[in-house]
Formats: C-alpha cells, structure tokens, sequence
C-alpha cells in the first residue's frame, strides 16, 4: 500500500533529511519549513524511524484539503478513512496547531476532529463508545492559511531519544542535531574527529554510530510497533538487517571536556550506546589539545553567552581554539555558536560555508572552516 509520510525536521536541517530519505530509497514529493513529505509504503514506516538520523519524527499523512469553517473541517476530517489504521480499541488523541488561518481556535479545531474520526469509526465498526484502551494512535491537525493536514505520528518519544543517554550535562545538544552536524561536515570514517567540549559525548557517539553504520533507532522501540496493521515481521526483518549492516571498523574520535563529571557521563552513555570502544574521552583543557595527526575534523558544541559560559571563559576558548587551528592548518574546524562575531575571533576571516540552525530555542550559525588538505 503507498502512503504518504512526512518527516519533521529541525529549521535548517531538511536538506539533510531529504539526503537520508533519498538514501533509503523513497521518492521526495515536497520540501518545505521544518518537513520533508515523500512517498512510501507500511515498510518505510518501520525504516524511517529505525535509520533516519536527522529528523525529528516520522508522520503518516492522513490528508489534506482547504478548510474556513467547522462544517468544512468536520466532513473532510469525516471522509478520511482512519479505519485503515485505528482498530475498534485503539486510542487516539488530537492535538492541533493554527497559524495564519480563519478557523484559529485550536481546541474547537481538535474537538471537531476528534469527533468526526469518532463518527467515521463508529459507522464503520458498528459501535457508538470507544474505550480506547488499545495502543496509541497520535492524530494532529495543523492548519495553515487555511490549508488543513491531518497526520498520524508512527515515532511515539521524538526520534532523538535515541536510547543510549542515560546520563546528561547542562544544556546537552540533540542526537538528531549532532547527527547533522557531523553529517554537513567533511568528517568520514577515515579520518579523525575531535571534540573538545564533549558535554556528555552526544556529538562523538553519534559520529561512531555513523562510521559504524548504526542504525540510530535500534536500541529504543516506536508507537508504532504496536499497531495491528503494520506487520510484526517487518520490525524484527528490519531490525535484524539493521544489525547485518553495522560495520566491524576501527575509527579515530576523541572527546574531551574540563569537566570530569561530563566525561564520566560520556563514558557511560557511549557504553549504553554500544560505540565506547570506538572513542576515547578525556579531562583536557581545549588550550592542551595536540596532535600530530593531519586533515583531521573538529566537531563541537562549545559553550556560549545564552546558554552556559561567561564573556571570560568565552574569550579563553577562542583563543585556544584559534591557536589549535593555526598550529594545524590541515585541519577543518566545524563550530555552532549564537556568537555573531565568532568568525572574526576565532579564525579571523568569514567562515567558507554557514548554515542557521536552531539549538533549542537558540538560533545558531552552524561555522564551516576548511582546512589545506595535506
């Protein structure tokens, strides 16, 4: 059966979900703010939420149409048969989001589209109560200048939650974004990564997932897994092919922090991760950083003025950084910051590429500094 998914993407990263979605295979239908809708079937559901690294969440489109009244809303909403995907038992909340749109009041919005997949269900099923005591079926209505998209989320915890942190730090950044750093950089397996403000590892285990090509998802389970109309058979195949394709490497990532408690975090969620042989952490001070290696990649995350630091501590870190970098100018330096002078502190001149991207709720400059390859 073809279907339709969307996957829900940090402002900034859909390029990069729509390059892990072309890799799996499946055709991209549209691109816009913050989505990437691309056609599919019951099996991409299983695999988008098991392998994409960068998007937020996986949602089945139910549908789509204009809507400026209630009565339009409820008989399209009417029309859509959610008996391919609810069973008689199955529970299903409505959430809702209205931007720009005549129909504005959100809880009138949801109310009404509860009631009309409840009445579409009871005329198909023959019932008029529902218990709902079955799994979660998440149905959001999002309605924009008029225009209504009714979707299923198949993810259940945001597709961040990867499983492996057990233990965090102040401030940590997202799985989902940290892949997407490490994937716009020119970092491959066969070179070196470093990050020096490791926090609680995030960045340099999902580097080592991607060498190792660990599918992100399999140490956490999805909503969908529950449904009765996915088949069952399809999660352990996908699963036991996931693990198949998990190469037996050797990488070279290191992560370092002044904090020791950051780094014992590190340690133990590189461990849950299963990728702690493949890293080396370390207490360092980012002015102690050395090597001798060439062409190597620098990954991080440090702090800044919104978020943890002072305007001292700040200043001591792009010294130390813009030392490192001169000292190995072979070297590719791959920074995020709020810091709108930061490419004249740290390496003195415009960085070669830069990609404005959301940390939280801080909008951030994504800095690509490349290095003279050697």
């Amino acid at each position: 059966m073809k279907i339709e998914l969307i996957a829900t993407a940090t402002f900034g990263l859909e390029s990069v979900v729509k390059r892990e979605i072309e890799k799996l295979g499946y055709r991209i239908l549209k691109t816009e703010d913050g989505k990437v809708t691309y056609l599919s079937d019951e099996r991409g559901i299983v695999r988008s939420n098991l392998l994409l690294r960068a998007a937020d969440r996986v949602l089945l489109k139910m549908g789509e149409f204009k809507a400026t009244t209630f009565e339009e809303l409820y008989q399209q909403v009417k029309g859509i048969p959610f008996e391919e995907w609810i069973p008689p038992d199955g529970k299903f909340t409505v959430s809702g989001t209205s931007v720009k749109s005549t129909l504005h009041h959100v809880p009138s919005c949801q109310s009404i589209t509860k009631k009309a997949i409840v009445d579409r269900l009871s005329s198909v099923y023959g019932i008029k109560e529902f218990a709902e005591t079955g799994d979660e079926h998440g149905v959001k209505v999002t309605i924009l200048k008029d225009r209504v998209t009714l979707t299923m989320d198949t993810s259940g915890k945001g597709l961040h939650k990867r499983g492996y942190r057990v233990k965090e730090v102040e401030a940590p950044i997202k799985e989902t974004l940290a892949a997407s750093l490490v994937q716009l950089s020119f970092w491959n397996k066969d070179r070196i990564l470093l990050d020096p403000f490791t926090g609680s590892g995030t960045i340099p285990i999902e580097a080592a997932m991607i060498g190792i090509n660990m599918a992100p998802g399999l140490l956490r389970d999805f909503v969908s897994e529950g449904w009765n109309t996915i088949d069952k058979n399809l999660w352990e195949e996908e699963r036991k092919k996931a693990r198949e394709e998990i190469l037996n490497i050797k990488l070279k990532i290191g992560g370092s922090d002044l904090d020791v408690e950051a780094v014992k975090k590190a340690v133990e969620n590189a461990g849950k991760a299963g990728v702690d042989h493949l890293i080396e952490f370390s207490m360092k001070d980012i002015k102690d950083l050395r090597t001798t290696e060439k062409n190597g990649v620098i990954v991080t995350n440090p702090p800044y003025g919104e978020r943890i630091g002072d305007k001292k501590e700040i200043e001591y870190i792009y010294k130390a950084l813009s030392e490192f970098m001169k000292e190995n100018p072979s070297w590719s330096l791959f920074i995020i910051s709020s810091d709108k002078e930061l490419e004249s502190k740290v390496m003195g001149r415009p960085a070669d590429r830069r990609r404005k991207l959301y940390n939280g709720r801080i909008e951030t400059t994504f800095y690509q500094f490349h290095g003279i390859r050697e």
